[in-house]
């Protein structure tokens, strides 16, 4: 079942987030400006959004898997975040991986923005944490096949 939640937000005309299917979890983030990401560099562009999330949720700007397969193009710090109480215009880092600049245009789709529920920590100091299967086993514990 899809749930429905009032996001309020500011945009320019025409760079609304939209979804591209019905029950797709990204709405796609759209270009404010033309701009060249230079090859094997990054370049942070604004989308023309603002938004005001109600607390409990957040919003993450996820990569387009198109533009990542196609062009080598990715959300740099992705997820990025955009926290409930953050007002501000949302701008995505981009980052290109290939060895050719990319142009975008305004109004081309760069990412796609996820809205998730959240759960808030009571972090609670302890001496020691209890035990669990996996220990303190870390990067590459798990091997490769």
């Amino acid at each position: 079942m899809t749930k429905k939640l009032p996001v309020l937000l500011v945009a320019e005309p025409g760079l609304e987030p939209t979804y591209a299917q019905p029950g797709d979890a990204g709405a796609d983030l759209r270009a404010a400006v033309d701009a060249v990401i230079p090859a094997m560099g990054r370049l942070t562009v604004r989308t023309g959004v603002s938004i005001a999330l109600p607390d409990g949720y957040v919003g993450l700007v996820h990569p387009r898997s198109g533009l990542s397969a196609k062009h080598g193009i990715t959300v740099l710090n992705s997820p990025g975040t955009v926290d409930a109480g953050y007002r501000g215009e949302i701008a995505v880092t981009l980052y290109n991986s290939s060895n050719e600049d990319f142009p975008v245009t305004r109004g081309d789709r760069i990412a796609q923005l996820v809205i998730q529920a959240i759960e808030i920590a009571d972090f609670i100091a302890v001496e020691t944490l209890p035990g669990s299967h996996r220990g303190s086993a870390g990067f590459g514990s798990t091997g490769t096949k």
